[in-house]
């Protein structure tokens, strides 16, 4: 897959002397703006909703699916004064739905940059408490979006082949739950054998930066450079036998850990 690199942004150094200010700063700037963000997209959401139904023709998980990317990437528009981001590997058409993306988790804003993916039909595979969050929650049930922990195997694949018959992606953060140090952690074996039940191709993301922003146990965001890379797809195809999506997780953590260590 070719590269290409796309910054977007500026960022102070988080070394510099006046970091603190400029904490103060960004967190002053950022959480009313994502709370004025938020509220705004919630009372336009009917308005919206009806203009994709009845004027884009997409189905309700769709309209939401597109409805919450342009949430995301508005969200981080309002971060570029603080968040410098990189964007590789993205070129050449090479993300053709169906797909399972894998992503490498280091912060509960990971999400959000998945705005930038090129693609917007989407759905995302969680544990349970994100869909506690009162608002997060609808809109994320609405979007058809995988309760892993909720559903057992045959339930998400199901869950996952109506999103693929759709011409749709299935995101995965095979960890789990966020790293504290920035260190893979171990793989779960779900998002490898969907996609090597349904035939489907794995693309690996590899994303950094999001540590410093908002990392674990955390609430002050920090300035940060961001970067998403955009690793050569996965065929499931490639490793065959009913063993098959453990190889195949194995060969996407190592490319993924491949990665990771050489831009450390």
């Amino acid at each position: 897959m070719s590269t290409t690199d796309a910054w977007a942004g500026t960022a102070p150094g988080t070394g510099s002397p006046g970091i603190r200010p400029l904490i103060a700063l960004m967190n002053l700037w950022a959480y009313p703006l994502m709370a004025l963000w938020t509220l705004f997209w919630i009372l336009v959401f009917p308005v919206f909703f009806l203009f994709c139904r009845v004027v884009l023709r997409l189905d309700a998980e769709r309209c939401t699916r597109l409805y919450i990317w342009l949430y995301g990437r508005g969200w981080l528009a309002l971060m570029l004064p603080f968040v410098r981001f990189r964007r590789r590997g993205f070129s050449g058409g090479a993300f053709a739905p169906p797909a399972v993306i894998v992503v490498n988790h280091l912060s509960f804003f990971d999400t959000f940059f998945m705005g930038t993916f090129p693609r917007y039909n989407m759905a995302f595979a969680v544990r349970s408490w994100p869909f506690r969050i009162p608002w997060y929650g609808a809109f994320m049930r609405l979007a058809g979006y995988l309760d892993v922990e909720r559903m057992n195997f045959d339930e998400s694949l199901a869950a996952a082949r109506r999103v693929f018959e759709r011409g749709g992606f299935v995101v995965f953060f095979p960890e789990g739950h966020r790293s504290r140090t920035g260190r893979l952690q171990r793989f779960h074996s779900g998002a490898f054998k969907i996609a090597h039940d349904a035939g489907v191709p794995v693309i690996p993301l590899v994303i950094r930066g999001t540590g410093t922003l908002l990392g674990p146990g955390r609430a002050w965001l920090r300035p940060a450079k961001v970067s998403l890379h955009a690793l050569p797809t996965f065929d499931p195809a490639a490793f065959p036998g009913p063993a098959g999506h453990l190889d195949l997780r194995l060969a996407v953590k190592a490319a993924i850990a491949k990665e990771l260590d050489a831009q450390a």
